[in-house]
C-alpha cells in the first residue's frame, strides 16, 4: 500500500468516530447521562450537554457508518461481523472519550461548552482507537497521521456546525 492510500484507509478507518463524535450535537438532547448528579467536589459529573439521546444517537450513527462502508470496500473489513464490531467500538470509544473529557473538563471548572485545547480534540481519537485495537488497528504511522490531522477536522466539523446554527460556539 502506497503513503497516500495509507492516510486515506486511516481515515476510512476512523470515519464511523468522527460520525459518531460529531452527532449528538443533531440528535441530542434530552435527560443527562449523569441525572444531575454531582461528584464529590460538588460540581455535575458530566453536565447537560451529555444527553442519553446524544450517546445512543452517535453510537448509532456511527455505527450505521461503518456499516455503508462494509457494502462500499468489503474487502477493508473481511466479514460484516467484524465492520459492525469495529464501527461500533470505534463509535462507542470516541463518546467514552469525550465523556472523560467533559468529567475532567468539570473537575477543572470550565463550563458547559468551553474549549480544552488537545482534549476536546484528541480525547474521543483516542479512546476509540483505544478500544477498536482487539479487533482492528492502524500502523503507527496512520495513528500519527490521525493525531496530527483530527484537531484540524475537529475544528472544521465544530466551525461548520457553529455556522449552521446547530452549536452555540465555534470551538
Amino acid at each position: 500500500m502506497g503513503f497516500v492510500s495509507s492516510l486515506i484507509w486511516a481515515f476510512w478507518y476512523i470515519l464511523p468516530a468522527y460520525v459518531a463524535n460529531a452527532s449528538p450535537v443533531l440528535v441530542g438532547g434530552g435527560r443527562p447521562i449523569d441525572g444531575g448528579r454531582h461528584w464529590r467536589d460538588g460540581r455535575r459529573v458530566f453536565g447537560d450537554g451529555k444527553t442519553w439521546r446524544g450517546l445512543i444517537g452517535g453510537v448509532s450513527a456511527g455505527t450505521l457508518t461503518g456499516l455503508i462502508q462494509y457494502f462500499i470496500t468489503p474487502g477493508f473489513y473481511g466479514a460484516l461481523k467484524t465492520a459492525l464490531m469495529l464501527a461500533f467500538l470505534l463509535s462507542f470509544g470516541a463518546l467514552l472519550g469525550d465523556l472523560v473529557g467533559s468529567f475532567f473538563k468539570r473537575r477543572a471548572n470550565l463550563p458547559r461548552g468551553a474549549p480544552a485545547i488537545g482534549l476536546d480534540q484528541l480525547g474521543f481519537l483516542i479512546a476509540a482507537l483505544a478500544l477498536a485495537y482487539p479487533v482492528k488497528t492502524l500502523d503507527s504511522g496512520q495513528i500519527i497521521f490521525l493525531l496530527v490531522v483530527s484537531p484540524f477536522v475537529h475544528w472544521g466539523a465544530n466551525y461548520f456546525a457553529y455556522r449552521m446554527g446547530w452549536k452555540s460556539v465555534p470551538w
